[in-house]
C-alpha cells in the first residue's frame, strides 16, 4: 500500500494555517531556515534524549515513557529559564493525569545553553505572536522517549486531547525500530481532520490548542531497543498552568 504524502506546508503560509485550519506541519529543513540554524546544528541537541529520567506518574503502570521538563517565559526580546517547577494540568484536559503537580527531571544545564535551543524557541515563539499578538509567553518544554520495552509505548496515554494552553508544536526527534506512532490531528468542534506518520527528524508539526484536538497513536517494536523520541513545546498567555493552584 503506498503511503500518502505528508501535507507539508509551505513556510510562507504558516501564520495563515494556523488561523484558518488550526494546525501546520513543516519540513525538517524548512525548521531549520524557521530556527536560522542548521540541522547540524539542531542535532546537536539530539544526544541528552539518551539521558532521559523514568516518568514515574503514569496511572496506567507504565514504564515506557522518560522525559525531561523545564519551563521559559519569552518576552519577546529574551528567553529565560524559570526555576525548576512541577507540570500541571486540569483534568479538563488531562483526564488521565490532571489534578496531579507532576516534578520531572530538568532538563540538563549543557541542553539549554546550547544556542540552537534558543533560537528553535524564539523563533517558534514569534510564529505563535505573529497569530496571536501576546507577550509574554509563558512556554514549557517536555523532551519524550517513548520505548517498547514492555511490548507497547504509548505517546498519548491520555488520548485525543487539548493541552489548555495557546499554542503546542511537536518535533520528531527520532525513530528506531518500531511501527505506529501515526499522529492525529481533528477539528475540537467539528469532523475535520488529518492522519500522518512523521518520520524524519526536525519535522514540526504546530497547533493552534483552541482550534484542534491531538493524539498519537501508540507505538509497537520491529525488533530490540525500540523507541520514538519527541519534544512537545507549549506556549501559553498569562501565566503556567496552576501556577496559581
Amino acid at each position: 500500500m503506498t503511503t500518502p504524502p505528508l501535507p507539508y506546508l509551505d513556510p510562507s503560509h504558516l501564520t495563515a494555517a494556523l488561523r484558518d485550519t488550526g494546525y501546520a506541519l513543516l519540513r525538517p529543513d524548512d525548521v531549520a531556515l524557521l530556527a536560522g540554524c542548521s540541522l547540524q546544528e539542531l542535532a546537536t541537541l539530539v544526544p541528552s534524549w539518551d539521558r532521559l529520567e523514568l516518568d514515574d506518574y503514569l496511572k496506567d503502570g507504565g514504564r515506557y515513557r522518560r522525559r525531561r521538563h523545564s519551563c521559559f517565559i519569552d518576552d519577546g526580546a529574551s528567553l529565560v529559564q524559570t526555576p525548576h517547577r512541577a507540570h500541571w494540568q486540569p483534568v479538563e484536559y488531562n483526564a488521565l493525569h490532571g489534578g496531579m503537580h507532576r516534578l520531572f527531571a530538568p532538563m540538563e544545564t549543557a541542553t539549554v545553553a546550547n544556542p540552537a535551543w534558543e533560537r528553535l524557541l524564539r523563533a517558534l515563539g514569534a510564529a505563535c505572536s505573529a497569530v496571536t499578538p501576546v507577550q509574554p509567553w509563558f512556554v514549557e518544554a517536555h523532551q519524550f522517549r517513548i520505548d517498547t520495552a514492555d511490548g507497547i509505548g504509548r505517546p498519548t496515554p491520555e488520548g485525543a486531547h487539548r493541552d489548555g494552553v495557546n499554542f503546542v508544536a511537536v518535533i520528531m526527534i527520532g525513530r528506531h525500530g518500531i511501527k505506529g506512532g501515526e499522529t492525529r490531528v481533528f477539528d475540537a468542534d467539528g469532523p475535520a481532520g488529518q492522519r500522518f506518520t512523521m518520520t524524519e527528524p526536525w519535522t514540526l508539526l504546530l497547533l493552534d490548542d483552541a482550534a484542534v484536538i491531538h493524539e498519537s497513536t501508540p507505538i509497537q517494536p520491529l525488533g530490540e531497543h525500540g523507541y520514538r523520541d519527541t519534544l512537545v513545546l507549549t506556549w501559553r498567555a498569562g501565566s503556567f498552568q496552576g501556577e496559581n493552584v
